[in-house]
């Protein structure tokens, strides 16, 4: 199931990727709103009825940010808007920092809930914008490291806080793993937008203290913990269908969680043995709860069996990115044999030749699904799985576009 550029190429090939990036960024660009960037429908039709959510907003403008670096006709616009957007529309004028969801005009917060993940994509998408030189892509990422710093980072833990009420009164004690995945991301974008290593710091200190829990459950990594970090694992188990906080082991971000261990070891001048170690564990066990590597279902148990048996779009990017990396980094086929089969899986069932992006959810039958995912949200992680496999694995996505067509500034202003 490929469009006619795609098909002339093998599956997964850097012109059958090519093609794939072009389409799906041409599906991405009908989100744009007056106030942000929307949730899309299956046809790409913004759903109003969606609002608007930051997290879409945000990672909509780190991939027009990319595609502003790649010289796409039209992402420098697209890109700005979401930082316009960004600095007007979500941000909080009174408190500081951005609210979670806006009404579709932007004129009034829904959901005023500040939360890291959210928090995260903005310093992820400042970040890439600064290096894009995007209009206004400083003051943001300037104002979202001073929110993080302040708010989310939390020195003696070593790891971010999770969410706040509006005002930073009250903070919610529940602390997650998957937002200081994203920290672990965002972070290093941080440090090559700004030339400063305490964020590559930061991001290896989350990074410990992942994988020290991982490897003390059988490296399934528990989601969710208390605010003194000791993991509750039956959290959510009457909802094991959560998009953002399922119940279970979430095999997805054991790939994803591989993917970043490696592009931070990647930062390190002398390379870390053990961190490699830590993400080839990560991933033999999420390769060894999808049922044989090829279902790539949502959650499992703290035994491995399956939970949520519908597949997402987003674990099989991450897997495929997973094993790109660390074919690259130890040169093992097994890696470069999984990720060939992974593409073959997301040409034959999630890519979508007739509209240009992919299917977000399938069920055991690989037929559409819609129990937790409906439409086509955002276009975050299969941009990455398209793009990523063609750059080295240090720096970040966007100082590695940067350095193909000139040099970073000397010195950032944030530095």
């Amino acid at each position: 199931m490929t469009t006619a550029a795609q098909g002339a190429q093998s599956v997964g090939s850097v012109g059958y990727r090519r093609a794939g990036l072009d389409a799906m960024l041409d599906f991405a660009e009908a989100s744009r709103t007056a106030a942000g960037f929307a949730w899309l429908d299956d046809a790409g039709r913004p759903m109003p009825e969606q609002q608007l959510q930051i997290w879409i907003t945000a990672r909509m403008t780190y991939v027009f940010s990319l595609a502003s670096l790649l010289g796409r006709p039209g992402a420098d616009a697209l890109a700005a808007h979401g930082v316009h957007s960004l600095m007007t529309s979500f941000r909080d004028d009174e408190h500081g920092g951005w609210f979670h969801t806006v009404t579709f005009d932007g004129t009034r917060p829904i959901d005023p809930t500040k939360s890291c993940y959210d928090h995260a994509f903005v310093l992820m998408c400042a970040s890439t914008a600064v290096v894009a030189r995007v209009p206004g892509a400083e003051a943001l990422l300037g104002e979202a490291v001073e929110i993080h710093e302040r708010h989310f980072w939390d020195q003696a833990a070593g790891a971010c806080r999770e969410s706040w009420s509006a005002d930073w009164a009250e903070l919610e004690p529940y602390r997650g793993i998957n937002s200081n995945m994203h920290v672990v991301e965002a972070y290093l974008a941080v440090a090559d937008a700004t030339g400063d290593q305490v964020w590559r710091d930061r991001a290896a200190r989350i990074v410990g203290l992942a994988t020290g829990v991982a490897a003390d459950h059988d490296w399934r990594l528990p989601e969710h913990y208390d605010d003194a970090w000791q993991p509750v694992l039956d959290y959510n188990v009457d909802r094991p269908r959560d998009p953002f906080r399922p119940f279970g082991s979430t095999p997805g971000h054991g790939f994803e969680w591989a993917r970043l261990i490696v592009q931070l070891e990647g930062t390190l001048p002398a390379g870390s043995p053990a961190l490699v170690a830590s993400a080839e564990a990560l991933f033999d066990r999420a390769v060894a709860d999808t049922a044989d590597g090829r279902a790539l279902l949502y959650t499992t148990d703290w035994q491995g069996l399956p939970i949520v048996r519908e597949q997402f779009h987003w674990v099989l990017c991450e897997a495929i990115l997973a094993a790109d990396a660390l074919a690259r980094r130890t040169g093992a086929s097994r890696y470069a044999e999984l990720c060939a089969t992974w593409w073959q899986l997301a040409d034959a069932h999630f890519v979508d030749a007739e509209l240009g992006s992919w299917r977000h959810e399938l069920d055991e039958e690989q037929a559409l699904s819609r129990t937790t995912w409906h439409g086509r949200p955002d276009a975050y992680h299969v941009v990455n799985a398209l793009l990523l496999p063609d750059l080295p694995l240090a720096p970040t996505a966007a100082a590695a576009l940067h350095a193909t067509v000139g040099s970073l500034p000397a010195a950032s202003p944030l530095t």
